[in-house]
């Protein structure tokens, strides 16, 4: 463990580089999203989908919940039944192939446990040769739930344990691990209660400690704390934040990069999403990787 008097590494968003566009006519690494939709194109399978695309991945999809949603909050939702999410995964392994995957909303303890068999079935997780990063969606960013409230021991026990990554928001942390974050010290204390639940690196993210002028992640790998900052953005047109930040760390690791190096990339990729924002409808607006388009240093 970590010494408390040792200093966490820091890392600055504007020292990293973009992942490259493959040429035309070249198949791009590929990544696949286990996830929710979102029917009004902020987040979710939609938010993952656009993310891989502008960072040059190709986007398998596997459906796992289709919600009634729209920039003002989730009216409803339908679960996939689970041996369809499962299938969907093996069929795109076994012919198309990936890179890495995400987890998104996966709605019930059966559909999570479904989805952690077919993972170790053909090797995706931590333990496996395809790096899988799991975003552990509980709830909107309106509140709505997105996670029958039982399934919270399957996400504790069933997928955490095949997390590369894990990438929580700060209710979610709270719910999984009781820790309410307010400060560094309880930032690190939910890092290791993460870790302790089998990922093998856990993020703490700091987006939502809105009184910081600046948003800071926390990465722990069981002995090592890393620092991810950035500016805080004063909007809250913030749609889809986490889902982004997951699908860009898919991407990063599906080229090669570090875990460590692969965070430092979605950070920033992030940040210049939450700057680019847009309103849209009477609710929230989303985070746009669309800046991408017209970047002339990517």
């Amino acid at each position: 463990m970590r010494p408390d008097s040792a200093r966490p590494r820091r890392r600055r968003v504007w020292d990293v580089k973009l992942l490259p566009l493959p040429p035309q006519g070249q198949t791009p690494v590929r990544v696949l999203t286990i996830a929710g939709t979102d029917s009004g194109g902020g987040a979710g399978i939609q938010a993952d989908s656009r993310t891989m695309a502008l960072c040059g991945v190709h986007a398998c999809v596997a459906v796992a919940a289709v919600t009634v949603q729209n920039s003002v909050g989730v009216s409803g939702f339908h679960e996939i039944p689970p041996q369809i999410v499962a299938d969907q995964v093996r069929s795109v392994v076994g012919d198309i192939g990936i890179d890495a995957a995400k987890t998104g909303m996966l709605a019930s303890t059966a559909i999570i446990e479904s989805v952690a068999r077919v993972c170790r079935e053909v090797g995706i997780g931590r333990d496996g040769t395809i790096p899988l990063v799991v975003d552990p969606v509980a709830a909107s960013m309106h509140g709505d739930p997105l996670l029958h409230a039982e399934a919270l021991d399957a996400v504790r026990h069933t997928l955490i344990p095949l997390a590369t990554v894990v990438t929580p928001n700060l209710d979610e942390v709270r719910l999984i691990t009781g820790i309410t974050v307010t400060d560094d010290g309880s930032a690190r204390r939910a890092a290791e209660a993460l870790h302790a639940l089998g990922a093998q690196w856990a993020i703490v993210k700091g987006g939502h400690l809105r009184a910081s002028e600046v948003s800071t992640d926390l990465l722990f790998d069981g002995e090592r704390f890393l620092e991810f900052t950035a500016p805080r953005i004063g909007t809250g047109n913030d749609h889809g934040g986490g889902d982004t930040l997951a699908a860009a760390i898919a991407c990063a690791l599906a080229n090669g990069y570090s875990v460590p190096d692969a965070v430092d990339f979605a950070k920033e990729w992030t940040y210049r999403c939450l700057a680019a924002s847009y309103d849209l409808g009477a609710g929230h607006g989303p985070v746009s990787p669309l800046w991408r388009l017209t970047d002339r240093d990517g």
